[in-house]
């Protein structure tokens, strides 16, 4: 299965250096969070125009193979009552993970 996320370029950089990417979201890391957000296919465009409208530093979409995983991937809600549900990576991305990366830096060319 293929999952997405969203990541600054700097932040994916930085995870290509040290070999694993551990940020959950914009400002957030893995140990605050417990968990990386991802999306399917379907939702990745939502959560990027609104989640990262009006950030004007590079982004990429990092698309995952859930087979290549080391961390268990769980479906949840991500707020309590909402019918939607996404994908969220409980531990560490491993880079070899990582099938394919788009530049998606203006959120608003998705809405």
């Amino acid at each position: 299965m293929r999952i997405f996320h969203i990541a600054t370029s700097a932040d994916w950089a930085a995870a290509q250096k040290c070999g694993v990417y551990t940020r959950s979201t914009l400002a957030r890391s893995l140990a605050e969070e417990g968990f990386i957000h991802a999306a399917y296919s379907s939702q990745w465009p939502k959560v990027l125009a609104r989640h990262f409208v009006g950030v004007y530093e590079p982004l990429v979409l990092l698309e995952v193979d859930t087979g290549r995983l080391t961390s268990v991937v769980i479906e949840e809600q991500p707020v309590p009552g909402s019918e939607m549900i996404c994908p969220h990576i409980y531990g560490p991305l491993n880079l070899d993970a990582v099938v394919s990366i788009s530049d998606v830096t203006r959120p608003e060319e998705y809405v």
